[in-house]
C-alpha cells in the first residue's frame, strides 16, 4: 500500500512523496518496552532506537522513530539494559580504550529512560572513573517517519519526515504531520546541531572522576487531544496487596504484573466527573494500546479481589457506547458492547475495521457477567443499579441473537464488508477448524461463546432479582434451554472419549479440533459434574497441557503449530481462566498444575508475561520460546497472576449476602502464604496460609468468613 507523506521546510514550503514497503511484522520478543499509556518506548536492549519496531510512540502513531547516540571514532559495547519497572529503564555501555591506561574499561555511557504520558525523557550521562583527562564528541540522531501504528505492524517502511528547528526555551527539532506534532528538546543545548539530519553533538571534557549529562525530552500531541488520556497518576482503581510467599516467583509475578497494569491504564474523556474520570485497561503494548471491549472486561474481571472501582469504570466506559442502532457497516446493533476503538479506520490483512467497531460476539455477555461479579465482590448497589438497563439491553442482544440464529445458538458472520472472519477470543482467521485441518465455514457458534452467554443470563437473573426488576425468571429458564441445546449440538467423541466442540459451523456440523477452549467452560454452570470431570482430565493431557501453560491447539491435531497465533500457541489468560474454572469446578489437583506451569513460564519472561508464547512444551527445553510479535505487557496476560491467587485461595465472594469463602485448593504449594490487602464489599481481607495448611483470614466488618 502506498502511503502520502507530507514534509515541510522552516520556510513553509511542503513536499508530498509516496514511499511505503510492505513488509512482515516486527518481532519484539527481545525488546525493552517501556510504557505510560497512551504512550510507550520500544529499543534494543542497548537503549537504541534504530529500526523495526523501535521508536517514542503517542496515541496510536510513531512520535520517534530513530534515537541514536555514538561518541565519534569511539566504540560503544554495550553491557547492560532493561526495565526498571513499567515506564523506566537504563542501559550501560563501555566507550572501548578511551581513558584506558589497564585492561580496565575506564569511561562509561549510562542512558536512563522515563516514559511518560505524551513525554519520553532520556538522560545521557558520561563518567570519567580513569586517571586520565579524556575528550570525546557525543552525537545523537533523532529521527521519525511518523508512521501509524498500523504501518508499523504490517513492516511498512516510510521515509523520514524532514525536522525543523523546533520552537523551545532550548535547542532541538520538531515534526509534524496534520494533527500530529513532535518537539524535541535539549538541557543544556548542544554545541551543534545540524537539522536536515537530526543531529546534536556535544563536545565533552572530561577530568578523572567527572561526569557529564545531558537531558533530551520529547513531547508528542494531537491538536484535538488525546482519544483516551492517562487518568490521574495518584487514582489507581485497585489496592495494590502484599504477598509473601515461600516461592518468590509468586511475589515477583504479581509486582511485575501489577507495575505493567498502572501504566497500562486509560481514562474515558466521556466520564461524568472530569477529575476522577472513568478507567478502564488499555488491551496491551504496542498494538492494542486502547479500548477493547473483551479484553478491558476481562482484565477488570481478574482484578477484583483487589477492588471494583476498575470493573465499575470500565462497565461504564462500554455502557456509553453501547450500540444503540442496527449498521452493517460496524457491525453496531442495539444492546451490542464493542469490539475495539480506534483513532483511524485499520486495514490490516484483508480487514478494514472502523474506528468504533463491534465485531465481536462475546464482549456483550461478559460485560453483564462483570456488572454481575463486581456486585457480588461489593460493587455499592446504587452503581449496580444505574447500569441495570444497559444490562436488560444486553441480555435482550443475547437473546435478539440466539433466535435469529435459527439454532438458538449465539453465532458471528461476515456482517461487514471488511470485518473480522472470527469474532471470539480467537479472532485470526485459521483459528476455528475440524479436527481434519479444515475451517469452520460461517456463520459460527462457538463453544465459550455460549458458556459465556449461559453465565450471563444466570447472573443477569439474579441481579434483576435482587433490585426488584422483571425477567429473573424469564432468563433462569432460557439459559437452562441454552444448556440443553449445548448437551445436544456441541459434544463429539475421539479414541480418548467425549468432549465439546470448539464450534458449530455454517451447517451445524461441530468444528471437532480439540482446544483450550474446555476452560472457558468449567465453573460458568453450562456443564454437568462428570462433563466437567470429562474435560479437567483433557486439560491436563500432554497434547494441551504443555508444562508452561495450555496449547490453544492440541498437538495431535492436524495443523498444530507451536508458532500458531491460535492454533498451538500458549496464552497466559486462557489457561488462567481454565485454572480458575477447575476450582470453581472442584478440581484443585488439575488447577495447581497448570498453575505452577504459568509460574515456571514467568520466570522465562522476567515476570512479564506476554500475550501468548510458543507451545513447544517442556520437551523442547525448560524454557519457553518467546512468540517474536507478541504484546509485552498485555493486560489480560498481566492480570492472569491476580486470577491464578484468586484460584490458589479459593476466594469467592458475595458481599450482597454477606459472606466471603476462602477454600484454599493449591496455595499450599506457595506456602507459607500471607497475603494483605485484598478487597471485598469496600473493607480489607487479609489471608494466611501456614506450611502445614492452617488457614486464619481477616475480613471486613459485617461479613462472615467460610474457610475449611
Amino acid at each position: 500500500m502506498d502511503i502520502t507523506v507530507k514534509t515541510q521546510d522552516p520556510n513553509g514550503s511542503v513536499t508530498e512523496s509516496v514511499s511505503a514497503v510492505g513488509g512482515l511484522q516486527p518481532f519484539l520478543h527481545d525488546a525493552v518496552v517501556t510504557l505510560c499509556a497512551p504512550s510507550l518506548v520500544i529499543s534494543q536492549e542497548s537503549g537504541q532506537l534504530s529500526g523495526g519496531a523501535d521508536g517514542f510512540y503517542h496515541g496510536d502513531r510513531r512520535a520517534l522513530s530513530r534515537l541514536t547516540v555514538a561518541a565519534e571514532g569511539i566504540a560503544l559495547a554495550p553491557v547492560h539494559g532493561g526495565l526498571r519497572g513499567a515506564d523506566r529503564a537504563d542501559f550501560r555501555a563501555i566507550l572501548r580504550g578511551l581513558g584506558e591506561v589497564t585492561a580496565d574499561p575506564a569511561v562509561a555511557l549510562r542512558r536512563l529512560r522515563r516514559t511518560v504520558a505524551g513525554r519520553l525523557e532520556e538522560v545521557f550521562e558520561v563518567t570519567n572513573a580513569g586517571t586520565e583527562h579524556v575528550h570525546l564528541q557525543l552525537t545523537v540522531t533523532a529521527g521519525t517517519d511518523l508512521a501509524t501504528m498500523e504501518q508499523v505492524k504490517s513492516g511498512q517502511v516510510l521515509e523520514t519526515v524532514t525536522p525543523q528547528v523546533a520552537d523551545t526555551d532550548g535547542v532541538g527539532l520538531s515534526w509534524s504531520s496534520g494533527d500530529f506534532s513532535v518537539q524535541l528538546a535539549s538541557e543544556p543545548a548542544p554545541d551543534a546541531l545540524h537539522v536536515p539530519t537530526g543531529q546534536l553533538s556535544y563536545d565533552i571534557d572530561l577530568q578523572p572522576g567527572a561526569s557529564w549529562s545531558v537531558t533530551l525530552n520529547c513531547t508528542a500531541a494531537y491538536a484535538d487531544g488525546d482519544q483516551f488520556p492517562a487518568p490521574p497518576g495518584d487514582q489507581l482503581p485497585w489496592r495494590v496487596p502484599v504477598v509473601r510467599s515461600a516461592d518468590r516467583r509468586l511475589e515477583w509475578w504479581l509486582q511485575q504484573s501489577l507495575a505493567d497494569l498502572d501504566r497500562l491504564r486509560l481514562a474515558d474523556p466521556q466520564s461524568s466527573d472530569p477529575d476522577r474520570p472513568d478507567q478502564f485497561m488499555a488491551a496491551g503494548a504496542p498494538w492494542f494500546l486502547t479500548l477493547f471491549g473483551r479484553d478491558s472486561l476481562w482484565a477488570a474481571r481478574m482484578l477484583l479481589p483487589l477492588g471494583t472501582d476498575l470493573a465499575a469504570g470500565t462497565l461504564r466506559t462500554l455502557a456509553r457506547r453501547q450500540g444503540a442502532v442496527t449498521d452493517p457497516a460496524t457491525e453496531e446493533q442495539p444492546g451490542k458492547i464493542l469490539h475495539e476503538v480506534r483513532r483511524d479506520t485499520l486495514q490490516f490483512a484483508d480487514s478494514l475495521l472502523p474506528p468504533v467497531y463491534y465485531g465481536t460476539v462475546d464482549a456483550t455477555s461478559l460485560w453483564v457477567t462483570l456488572l454481575h461479579d463486581a456486585w457480588r465482590w461489593g460493587l455499592p448497589p446504587r452503581e449496580v443499579e444505574l447500569l441495570l438497563p444497559h444490562a436488560e439491553s444486553a441480555l435482550a442482544w443475547m437473546r435478539n441473537q440466539a433466535e435469529a440464529s435459527g439454532d438458538g445458538f449465539l453465532k458471528y458472520g461476515a456482517h461487514g464488508a471488511h470485518g473480522l472472519s472470527n469474532q471470539g477470543w480467537k479472532d485470526s482467521g485459521d483459528s476455528i477448524r475440524h479436527r481434519d485441518g479444515r475451517l469452520a465455514a460461517a456463520p459460527i457458534a462457538l463453544c465459550e461463546v455460549q458458556a459465556y452467554a449461559y453465565e450471563a443470563a444466570r447472573g443477569g437473573a439474579s441481579l434483576l432479582r435482587a433490585f426488584g426488576r422483571p425477567g429473573a425468571d424469564h432468563w433462569e429458564e432460557w439459559a437452562e434451554q441454552l444448556a440443553d441445546r449445548f448437551r445436544k449440538h456441541f459434544w463429539v467423541e475421539d479414541e480418548s472419549g467425549p468432549y465439546p466442540a470448539v464450534a458449530l459451523d455454517r451447517d451445524g456440523r461441530p468444528a471437532d479440533a480439540v482446544t483450550s477452549g474446555f476452560g472457558h467452560l468449567l465453573g460458568t454452570g453450562l456443564l454437568n459434574e462428570e462433563e466437567s470431570a470429562l474435560l479437567a482430565a483433557r486439560l491436563t493431557g500432554p497434547d494441551l497441557d504443555a508444562g508452561h501453560g495450555l496449547r490453544t491447539l492440541s498437538s495431535n491435531s492436524v495443523g498444530f503449530n507451536p508458532y500458531g497465533y491460535h492454533t498451538g500457541s500458549i496464552w497466559p489468560h486462557d489457561t488462567a481462566i481454565a485454572v480458575h474454572g477447575l476450582i470453581r469446578a472442584g478440581f484443585p489437583d488439575a488447577a495447581a498444575s497448570l498453575a505452577q506451569g504459568l509460574l515456571t513460564a514467568s520466570t522465562a519472561f522476567d515476570a512479564r508475561l506476554p500475550e501468548l508464547f510458543a507451545g513447544h512444551g517442556t520437551e523442547a527445553g525448560p524454557r519457553p520460546a518467546p512468540y517474536p510479535a507478541s504484546c509485552r505487557p498485555q493486560a489480560w496476560a498481566a492480570t492472569s497472576s491476580v486470577l491464578v491467587l484468586q484460584a490458589a485461595l479459593g476466594l469467592q465472594a458475595d458481599a450482597p449476602g454477606g459472606t466471603v469463602t476462602v477454600t484454599p485448593g493449591f496455595a499450599s504449594a506457595y506456602a507459607p502464604l500471607t497475603v494483605t490487602g485484598l478487597q471485598v464489599g469496600g473493607g480489607q481481607l487479609d489471608v494466611t496460609v501456614t506450611a502445614d495448611g492452617t488457614v486464619n483470614v481477616t475480613a471486613p466488618e459485617g461479613l462472615t468468613m467460610i474457610t475449611p
